[in-house]
């Protein structure tokens, strides 16, 4: 399933299998700059799996967005890093899924429900979110800035990365770029 951790869209594996939530060191470093200011340190060490011997080096917490139809649902699992998997994405283990009422059920029309207050639960199918346009992307979160026409598609999209990921030069927190004195930048 996709879900919006950051204002970002990103996989969620549901795993009734898992005893406890992961994410991978490598997804982090791609997707999430200076995340390891977030890191916690863990009491395991090792961790072991269908694949091989694993090696946390902490956890993370995540505040996790599951859009639906009738109200998104929002809640903020620990993740624990792994230094050495390849795993793409976030994995909610049972530790995250029964302090959230999350059950899984493989019926016909297979769905998840969430939460334990029977007037407030949720039936939520599972889809996928269409996702968008990486140039879109960028441009609906830097939706202040202004491009030079003689701009290409593709220079806008690598300059937007590039802003992207330097951000903390160039603003405070979720201030639109170019927010710092001295710091000015002209797109």
């Amino acid at each position: 399933m996709t879900v919006c951790i950051d204002n970002s869209q990103h996989p969620l594996i549901i795993d009734s299998g898992a005893h406890c939530s992961i994410v991978t060191r490598n997804y982090l470093d791609n997707h999430f700059p200076n995340w390891e200011k977030q890191l916690f340190p863990t009491k395991a060490k090792n961790f072991k799996s269908a694949s091989g011997k694993m090696t946390s080096i902490g956890t993370i917490i995540k505040e996790i967005i599951i859009p639906h139809r009738k109200g998104n649902i929002r809640f903020n699992p620990e993740f624990v890093v792994l230094d050495d998997s390849h795993m793409q994405g976030f994995l909610l283990g049972t530790d995250h899924q029964r302090m959230n009422g999350i059950d899984i059920y493989n019926s016909k029309n297979r769905h998840i429900t969430i939460g334990t207050n029977k007037e407030k639960e949720f039936c939520l199918d599972i889809y996928q979110v269409s996702a968008q346009d990486p140039l879109e992307e960028l441009l609906n979160e830097f939706r202040d800035g202004q491009f030079s026409t003689t701009l290409t598609s593709e220079q806008k999209l690598s300059l937007l990365k590039i802003l992207r990921k330097n951000r903390p030069a160039f603003a405070i927190g979720e201030e639109p770029l170019g927010k710092i004195r001295g710091h000015d930048i002209e797109l």
